[in-house]
């Protein structure tokens, strides 16, 4: 099952309102995926800094002083906002993967869920209404975000098993469906430095996309190169900084709808998850096809490229 929603913003005048709409879409997809939940938000940039967002089960002991400990270590400030079980670090630019050895060696037990100028993630186990609240979602702001509802059918319920997955800077992916060759790929791409947490495919599927990124590729180009390497039956919504991506398998097994307008679009498992959105009636709605890729930036025209199955 699992469901996933997306909002990608055109009108700014939304902005304030992200977190609340994204949310709203999330919260119907509950019974596609009661197990665990997820969003990330595309929200502001400080510049000069990055992002780092960090979760613990035991979050007093965990973030207690850990921002002093870690400006201490790294010679340069280390902020710190505590949200529930997650806290989000404002780290200098370049210091990322400093951070993440202090964090193995004075604080091991604390996950990194995510890295990059603008994005925060959030995830945790539970129905996504309790997730959302926890992290007080309906009040983010931002430009862009995108949220998964899990069914736990092949492996256990952890927070580390829930989706969005952050793989590179500003770049996740949710994913509802199934890899059959992460596990060979998984292989591959460690060999190829990129950073890998769990066994969960579809990590997989968003680290192949940092790599493919990293050797130069778009996104657009990135999704369009994953219809000849991943094997197995997805639905891919990414996130990047600037845009927002879409793309199914040739087959497209798994349901997928897609809404635009002048202020917005919006993808969903299903469309009950649109419905609520402002101006819904009045918008363009169609299905994703197969082996298409659909990308929207903030600094590039909307662009579809087809692909033969």
């Amino acid at each position: 099952m699992c469901g996933i929603v997306g909002l990608f913003l055109k009108d700014k005048s939304l902005e304030p309102l992200l977190g609340e709409m994204l949310t709203s879409m999330l919260i119907t997809m509950t019974d596609r995926g009661p197990d665990s939940a997820g969003i990330a938000i595309y929200g502001s940039e400080n510049p000069g800094r990055l992002k780092m967002t960090v979760q613990s089960d035991a979050p007093e002991i965990a973030f207690a002083g850990l921002d002093a400990e870690l400006s201490a270590m790294l010679g340069g400030t280390v902020l710190m906002e505590v949200i529930s079980t997650h806290a989000v670090l404002s780290i200098p630019v370049g210091s990322f993967e400093n951070v993440r050895s202090a964090l193995i060696e004075i604080r091991p037990n604390i996950r990194i869920m995510s890295r990059g100028d603008t994005l925060e993630i959030y995830k945790e186990v539970g129905l996504p209404k309790d997730v959302a609240a926890r992290f007080n979602v309906t009040s983010m702001s931002g430009t862009h975000g995108i949220g998964h509802t899990r069914m736990a059918t092949e492996s256990a319920i952890t927070t580390m098993g829930a989706h969005p997955f952050n793989t590179g800077d500003d770049q996740c992916l949710v994913h509802n469906g199934s890899l059959s060759n992460h596990n060979s790929l998984r292989r591959k791409l460690r060999r190829e430095g990129i950073h890998i947490e769990t066994e969960n495919d579809t990590e997989v599927g968003a680290a192949y996309l940092t790599w493919k990124m990293r050797e130069g590729a778009t996104l657009g180009e990135a999704l369009e190169s994953s219809l000849d390497d991943l094997d197995g039956f997805f639905t891919f919504l990414v996130g990047t900084k600037d845009g927002f991506g879409v793309v199914r398998d040739p087959i497209a097994c798994k349901p997928a709808v897609m809404a635009e307008t002048d202020q917005y679009v919006a993808f969903g498992s299903e469309y009950r998850a649109l419905v609520n959105l402002p101006g819904i009636e009045e918008a363009r709605v169609w299905e994703p096809e197969p082996a298409t890729v659909y990308f929207w930036s903030h600094n590039t025209a909307p662009t579809s490229t087809e692909k033969a199955a």
